[in-house]
């Protein structure tokens, strides 16, 4: 039996593609950004893409998409800025954060859908930050209208299942998600081996950014690890950006404004080098102008992350069905 998946706040797909590698359907994904969701329909070819904002999306419209397909699952990861740590204006009241922001509504938007969809399985990821104060009460409150009883809170670390790179996430599901882990860690200096030549028509996304003299200038002197400026976070919290990677170490968080220095050359990461550290395949494509497919890669939820939360939702639907 194929089991099928709807991606909500799709994003490039890093999500799906996980899914996808271990047999699942992906029929349907929706994304109001235009770039991004021809990004998804690229790589998804047989999916529905609905290039729309959510809050004006509803299941009959989603139903008709699918045409008598069951959607066993629905997966998505709402923006993540009202609640991280990493944005400066940031609502003070935690709250706030979900019901007053914008952005924050639009958790509720992917549990509004989970409620008329009605998936066996559904996997909202997020920052572990949207658990903090009564947001986590409130979220299970949330859920619970939605009909789903049991909310389990998953916190994972993207380097635990073979991500090249540091990233800590909460997965919010109807079922405990555990994954088996690889134990072995993945270092920048292997990720990025065995390359084709920059600008090779071998490997898209693989061009390396212009970059300014004075700028050069500055990386040169960068060692491993260190950053070549910080910004500011919530509370002035001093975030660091444009770091040197260390070959021998995974790499940090790859955000979607994150931009890395090579670790043996003076110049930053390609799109293709970046998308690596997050384990995406040489063959999976972004479209865009060039920010926007780092945005898209460092937004993303890492493909062999997906893959073993995929594993475990398989296994849960076979004895299911």
């Amino acid at each position: 039996m194929c089991y099928n998946v709807i991606d909500l706040f799709c994003g490039a797909g890093g999500f799906s593609k996980g899914f996808q590698d271990i047999g699942f359907n992906i029929v349907l994904g929706i994304d109001n950004f235009e770039p991004v969701a021809k990004t998804f329909k690229l790589n998804f070819p047989n999916a529905i893409v609905i290039c729309e904002d959510i809050k004006s999306i509803y299941s009959d419209e989603i139903q008709s998409y699918l045409k008598g397909k069951i959607p066993h699952v629905v997966i998505g990861s709402p923006p993540c800025e009202p609640f991280t740590a990493a944005n400066p204006n940031r609502k003070e009241k935690p709250l706030d954060r979900l019901y007053v922001d914008l952005q924050g509504q639009l958790t509720l938007e992917f549990i509004r859908i989970v409620k008329q969809l009605k998936p066996e399985v559904f996997i909202m990821e997020n920052v572990p930050q949207i658990m903090e104060g009564e947001l986590k009460t409130a979220l299970i409150r949330e859920f619970k209208s939605a009909g789903y009883e049991k909310i389990f809170f998953n916190i994972l670390k993207a380097e635990d299942y073979g991500t090249p790179s540091h990233r800590v996430r909460v997965f919010i599901s109807n079922i405990p998600i555990r994954p088996k882990r690889t134990y072995k860690k993945i270092i920048v200096e292997e990720a990025l081996k065995n390359l084709p030549p920059l600008g090779s028509s071998n490997v898209m996304n693989h061009d390396v950014p212009p970059i300014s003299r004075r700028k050069l200038r500055k990386i040169r002197r960068l060692k491993w690890g260190q950053a070549l400026i910080r910004y500011h976070g919530f509370r002035g919290r001093q975030l660091p950006n444009l770091i040197r990677l260390h070959p021998k170490k995974i790499a940090p968080t790859v955000l979607g404004s994150s931009r890395f220095i090579h670790p043996y050359e003076d110049r930053f990461l390609t799109v293709r080098e970046q998308a690596r550290l997050m384990g995406y395949p040489d063959n999976f494509v972004f479209l865009g102008g060039r920010d926007v497919q780092y945005n898209q890669v460092g937004e993303s939820v890492p493909v062999p992350l997906s893959k073993a939360i995929a594993e475990v939702v398989l296994e849960h639907l076979r004895e299911k069905y």
